[in-house]
């Protein structure tokens, strides 16, 4: 790993007079420095993929298709390299950076295939006497340059959720990435660059939030993709009412436990929901609302995996906690802690600070006003709460301002589709965690949870534009 990178600008690496210095989470040692992009330099990248654009978007599906390919194999032969640097840069277990490499390795693979996809109608228009000849052909074309701004949690794979896309759907792109974790999309900017993307096709340019927002609100950049936080993805949203927004934001998932449910199965995935990466996924589980008739059963199995975790140095294979990504994130959710025990709740187990460490804490006797329920804790840290029925399971998980994703493990399938139809989420997971996510699916929320659908085909679609075109064939 190189200790100074440049930002890549259009292709090429620029170097800067300003420089971000990344610290490792776990040890607080300095990874390496970075350079920060000016506003010079954020206007340059708005002019390259500005003018870039037709010369993006005229590329035939075989090119792109081959060009996504080769990405997804150089994120292959490089796998070690990167889930290396996603470890020493945000503190993600390395068997957990690893599995981010291989699903960015999958993503930019579904993104060759439906860069071969993207067709259009052809429409009967005779359904009155005046339109009898006519019919219409609609087509989608690439809406224009793209910005994307992505969180430190997934620093590769959520890149890639804007850089795939965009490229399938022949847009250029600019990606600002997590100011703590810019050196993953660093990297996979070069294996991009590399792989036949005309010149101004990808710039990655780490960035302050007012050089971003000076991004967002020129005229030339045709979609903002973000993904982070609410306040700041819907205030976003605010500054540029007439552009295409994709908001990927926060929520605090629930999970529903029914009393037909595998208690075995369903508190080892809960657990994993719960702790992977210390919590700070946006469909982490953190409400768990479990039927009376088996709280005792599930609790007690779920306290005692949670117990079994292991927290300790991200490079080590057989870490399952690693750092929160620094102090500050830690002392929030402390204090919603003690805020919560104040109020009459008990911490069953965890909800111990030692140095970027926090360990992983089920909290009881919770009320939905308490900030560990209502707003989004992003830390190792559940609640878990006994319900009368499935019923007020369902009205639980939907008591809050989140509607991201739900999880329910029951073997009742009436009860599978009355969550479907009753629960206020963007996805409704059956019998596993609402953590789960496969790179393909349709993905968002409602609600303070977002805007618009990631998973490369319906990102697709959130980039470009229907065009219609109407035939009026001579009579014979």
């Amino acid at each position: 790993m190189k200790k100074q990178c440049e930002i890549l600008l259009g292709g090429q690496w620029i170097k800067t007079d300003d420089f971000i210095k990344i610290i490792n989470p776990f040890n607080g040692e300095a990874v390496a420095e970075v350079c920060r992009a000016g506003i010079e330099e954020a206007e340059k990248a708005v002019e390259i993929a500005h003018k870039s654009r037709n010369t993006i978007a005229s590329l035939p599906s075989y090119k792109k298709s081959e060009m996504l390919r080769r990405i997804s194999d150089a994120l292959l032969k490089r796998k070690e390299e990167l889930a290396r640097t996603i470890a020493l840069e945000c503190g993600k277990p390395i068997k957990d950076a690893c599995a981010e490499v291989d699903r960015s390795v999958l993503t930019f693979k579904i993104a060759s295939e439906e860069a071969g996809r993207i067709g259009g109608e052809f429409l009967p228009l005779d359904r009155n006497p005046l339109s009898e000849g006519r019919w219409g052909i609609t087509r989608r074309f690439p809406a224009g340059p793209v910005f994307g701004i992505t969180p430190f949690n997934f620093p590769l794979n959520l890149v890639a959720h804007k850089v795939a896309p965009a490229i399938a759907s022949g847009n250029p792109v600019i990606i600002k990435p997590a100011s703590r974790t810019p050196l993953t999309a660093l990297l996979l900017g070069e294996i991009v660059a590399g792989a036949g993307l005309p010149e101004g096709g990808i710039s990655v340019i780490p960035c302050d939030s007012k050089i971003a927002e000076s991004i967002i609100t020129d005229e030339r950049i045709k979609v903002l993709s973000f993904t982070g936080s609410a306040s700041v993805g819907w205030a976003l949203k605010a500054k540029v009412p007439r552009k295409k927004v994709l908001l990927e934001l926060g929520g605090n998932a629930g999970v529903i436990i029914d009393e037909s449910a595998d208690i075995d199965y369903a508190a080892g995935r809960c657990v994993t929901g719960a702790f992977s990466y210390a919590g700070q996924v946006c469909i982490s589980v953190q409400r768990i609302y479990i039927h009376e008739k088996v709280y005792d059963a599930f609790l007690n199995k779920f306290i005692h995996l949670v117990k079994q975790l292991k927290t300790g140095d991200p490079l080590s294979e057989d870490t399952d906690v690693g750092p929160m990504i620094d102090e500050s994130n830690i002392e929030r959710a402390d204090t919603w802690i003690r805020e919560a025990k104040d109020k009459g709740a008990s911490v069953l187990t965890g909800g111990k600070r030692e140095g970027n460490f926090y360990s992983p804490a089920v909290l009881a006797d919770t009320t939905p006003e308490m900030k560990v329920s209502c707003m989004e804790v992003f830390a190792p840290v559940v609640t878990v709460v006994k319900v009368r029925d499935f019923a007020e399971g369902l009205h639980a998980v939907n008591d809050t301002v989140y509607g991201l994703q739900a999880g329910v493990f029951t073997r009742d399938i009436g009860n599978a589709f009355k969550a479907f139809g009753r629960l206020e989420v963007g996805g409704v997971i059956i019998n596993d965690i609402p953590t789960y996510r496969v790179d393909h699916m349709p993905y968002g929320g409602v609600k303070q949870s977002g805007f618009g659908r990631e998973g490369i085909k319906y990102a697709i679609e959130e980039m470009t534009e229907l065009r219609l075109m109407v035939l009026n064939l001579p009579h014979t």
